[in-house]
């Protein structure tokens, strides 16, 4: 009778341990740290691995990151603390209204707005002792033109930046800005050719961080656009502050015409 012979064993494939004994070394090294000497039992052995491979919801308590502190826009009250500016008179030769009284409440409304979006928002006088090297994202002054009858013409707003900015990309960014979202708002045409060196000139211009990008804005004649500046302050407010928007949110803008300066 045959006897068959067993075939010749195959041999077993390797296993790889070395991944998982140099995790559970880890482990235990891991466990033995943070043990003390009377942890040192068998039986919660198996208890503390599996705490340990169990995955933890995040700790609702850790804290976060910090917020980014609110960006700060400065708010020229033209004229306020130093003069009246323009004066408007009646008939009879009596003062009834003062530019820095428009300015000022033109700026309340400009300054309440903007702290009401999360903006950090210094509301300034005309010689602020604050304009000293004052730093932040953007300064806008506000003023009116004349109370006189000069003509037809002499209605509508006025914008400017410094002549001498260091940034002058960002300055121009400003002033249109400014001139498209007010001109939009307020309905009011931008008169670009009656911009004076008074204004290119402004004195806080040069008192402010040269990291400051400032401007300067009339927003309005005392004389022809008096009862709209008057009876829709929160307009001319709204118009000055969607430009300061459009400006600090990099928002679409069309070009500002180049002015042509007048004495």
């Amino acid at each position: 009778m045959k006897v068959d012979t067993p075939p010749p064993a195959r041999p077993r494939p390797r296993v790889h341990v070395l991944g998982p004994t140099l995790l559970v070394a880890a482990l235990l090294a891991t466990l033995f740290t943070a043990w003390t000497p009377t942890s040192l039992s068998v039986g919660n052995l198996a208890e503390q691995v599996a705490r340990l491979m169990t995955p933890r919801p995040l700790d609702g308590n850790a804290p976060a990151s910090s917020p980014r502190p609110p960006l700060r826009i400065g708010i020229v009250a033209g004229h306020s603390g130093f003069d009246s500016g323009a004066v408007c008179k009646d008939a009879d030769g009596n003062d009834t209204l003062t530019e820095r009284d428009v300015n000022y409440k033109i700026a309340d409304l400009v300054q309440k707005s903007l702290e009401a979006k999360g903006f950090q928002v210094d509301l300034l006088l005309e010689y602020d002792t604050r304009l000293g090297g004052y730093n932040a994202v953007a300064l806008v002054s506000i003023h009116n033109d004349s109370c006189e009858a000069i003509n037809e013409e002499a209605t509508g707003f006025k914008v400017a930046a410094a002549l001498d900015t260091r940034d002058v990309n960002r300055a121009t960014r400003l002033t249109a800005c400014l001139v498209d979202r007010y001109a939009r708002v307020t309905g009011l045409k931008f008169h670009a050719d009656s911009i004076t060196v008074d204004m290119t000139d402004y004195h806080s211009f040069s008192e402010i961080s040269p990291d400051t990008t400032a401007a300067i804005i009339e927003t309005g004649f005392l004389y022809l656009d008096r009862d709209f500046l008057t009876q829709h302050t929160d307009q001319v407010a709204e118009g000055i502050v969607q430009g300061i928007l459009c400006f600090v949110n990099n928002e679409n803008v069309e070009p500002t015409p180049l002015p042509s300066f007048m004495p």
